[in-house]
């Protein structure tokens, strides 16, 4: 089918809204090439300066499909944004409108953002309905008169379409609408979050923010009423969003006046692949009335459980052995989110699993805090997430880690439990070793450190290319790589298993943020576009490129 959006003719009727998957422009990228579904791309809401946002957490999901969240819009700022769009727009597909999000705390300041990112938009997105920022979003946009100003303010300002974005919470959204579409409004987007809201786990509140806005399926109503109502108060074309999951909802929406829409929350999980079946099928489930597209919906576990410190075993002034009282069913190379309430939540690589046991180094104030763990002490977890390690187990496996890397890698050497894999661990010195006994009764291994106060002098990657040269020419025809340490260690080892193994035999975990842990936030983006939380962590060397 054919579809137009203000003007411009795109290959598909749908988009993501601001601020879930497309918060990054390697993802954004990637699914312009390969989701056409996806016809209008919009990008996380831009501001005139960098934010930081909230400490995690900042999203949990409060019962089936739903979700509360709370980001602080995190964004790099107009500049730097203006500068990592142009690395990307000349790759994007012509038939793909590119909606850009932006923010402001008056008119002055989304004008200032629009002019600096003008020239690679197709439209503006005005963020006028964020309900936990404040100074932003929601409080604007609750005052039809201000939204009018601001509408008006960048519609003068620039050239491209102007798209207020508009809060559900609020009794005249119609009348808002209205106000919008006399300031010059192209289109208007609806609806954002809802609330804000507020969930507690064991009576503390999860949220960094402790109030976020709730997405998902439990705002689908509301969602639909507010496009109803601005349907019946404007006439220009609306962006229907908040709740939709299936074909059913899509034809309500369209019913009820939308003519883009908007899928969000319900991606939460999905991997890339996965993502661009479900929008295949979500289109021809459209088409051929069917209801295909449900099957592919996932149901993400953000549900904590408890743990109690056991053991502290201090490696060094900045790195320990943490024991839990309990075991945790995770796969090699997954990751689970451990938190501590006004400490916040970071992911961590399970060292091992029964019982539970990570490698704590010392990098912000929830390291530092667990690092001071004494015995009965809480943490609370989530998880597992990420890819299980599947592939290669049957080759000759060779692991490589460097730092922490290692703690990624023990239990896939313990599954294999082969004096044929070979474990290199490069380390800053002996106290900065761990588990080397655990690792020497399951696989070789060979050690170097900086200062040579254990194993050989150097760095690993030297190790690892004078064992690889001793090889026999049996032993390297059937080689898997897996690589986990800092992106420097990474770009090393490369170049040298290149020479040993293509590139779909070569696996690397490298240490980006990650904030979700189910493929929502963004954060996570690899170089290739890929989420580390739901793609990976282990990517193969083409994934990664």
């Amino acid at each position: 089918m054919e579809y137009t959006f203000l003007g411009k003719k795109i290959s598909g009727r749908f988009t993501i809204p601001s601020g879930i998957v497309t918060t990054n422009p390697k993802i954004l990228l990637k699914i312009a090439k390969e989701i056409p579904q996806i016809g209008v791309l919009t990008t996380k809401s831009i501001g005139p300066e960098e934010k930081k946002g909230n400490r995690e957490p900042i999203i949990h999901k409060y019962a089936p499909g739903c979700f509360v969240n709370a980001v602080g819009l995190t964004n790099p700022g107009a500049k730097e944004f203006a500068k990592q769009l142009s690395e990307i727009k000349s790759s994007i597909p012509k038939d793909r409108f590119l909606l850009i999000s932006i923010f402001g705390s008056n008119a002055e300041e989304f004008v200032s953002v629009a002019k600096t990112l003008e020239e690679y938009a197709d439209g503006f997105e005005l963020n006028l309905s964020c309900p936990h920022a404040k100074g932003y979003g929601m409080s604007i946009g609750q005052d039809p008169k201000m939204v009018k100003e601001i509408v008006q303010a960048v519609k003068q300002a620039v050239k491209v379409p102007v798209i207020p974005k508009l809060t559900p919470n609020t009794n005249n959204i119609g009348e808002i609408a209205k106000s919008a579409e006399e300031g010059g409004a192209d289109a208007i987007c609806a609806i954002n979050t809802v609330g804000p809201g507020y969930f507690t786990f064991d009576g503390i509140p999860v949220l960094t923010n402790k109030k976020g806005g709730m997405s998902g399926k439990g705002v689908l109503p509301i969602g639909l009423k507010c496009v109803k109502e601005i349907s019946e108060s404007v006439s220009v074309p609306i962006i229907g969003c908040g709740g939709i999951s299936t074909a059913q909802d899509i034809i309500e929406y369209t019913n009820a006046g939308a003519t883009i829409i908007g899928v969000g929350s319900t991606l939460a999980g999905m991997n890339s692949v996965e993502m661009k079946n479900y929008f295949y099928e979500l289109e021809n489930d459209i088409q051929n009335k069917t209801n295909n597209a449900n099957k592919l919906l996932k149901e993400v576990n953000m549900q904590f459980e408890k743990y109690i410190v056991q053991k502290v075993e201090p490696l060094s002034e900045d790195l320990a052995v943490i024991s839990f009282d309990k075991g945790i069913t995770i796969g090699a190379g997954q990751f689970v989110f451990a938190w501590i309430f006004e400490f916040g939540e970071k992911p961590f690589s399970a060292l091992d699993n029964n019982p539970l046991k990570l490698l704590i180094q010392k990098k912000g104030c929830l390291t530092e805090k667990l690092l001071q763990s004494k015995i009965g002490d809480t943490v609370y977890f989530r998880g597992p997430y990420g890819k299980e390690i599947v592939e290669g187990k049957e080759k000759k496996v060779i692991i490589v880690g460097g730092g922490c890397g290692i703690a990624a890698l023990y239990q896939l050497a313990k599954e294999i439990n082969s004096k044929t894999t070979e474990v290199f661990f490069g380390a800053r010195d002996e106290k900065h070793l761990f588990y080397i006994e655990e690792l020497k009764k399951c696989s070789t291994v060979w050690i170097t450190t900086n200062d040579g106060s254990m194993g050989k002098k150097g760095f690993v990657t030297d190790a690892l290319k004078e064992r690889l040269e001793a090889l026999s020419e049996e032993e390297k025809k059937n080689i898997v790589f897996y690589n986990c340490g800092p992106e420097v260690m990474i770009n090393a080892i490369l170049p040298i298993e290149e020479k040993y193994a293509n590139k779909e035999n070569i696996f690397c975990a490298i240490d980006y943020v990650t904030k979700c842990g189910i493929g929502i936030c963004g954060a996570c983006a690899s170089k290739s576009g890929k989420r580390i939380c739901v793609d990976g962590p282990f990517l193969n060397r083409t994934e990664v490129e």
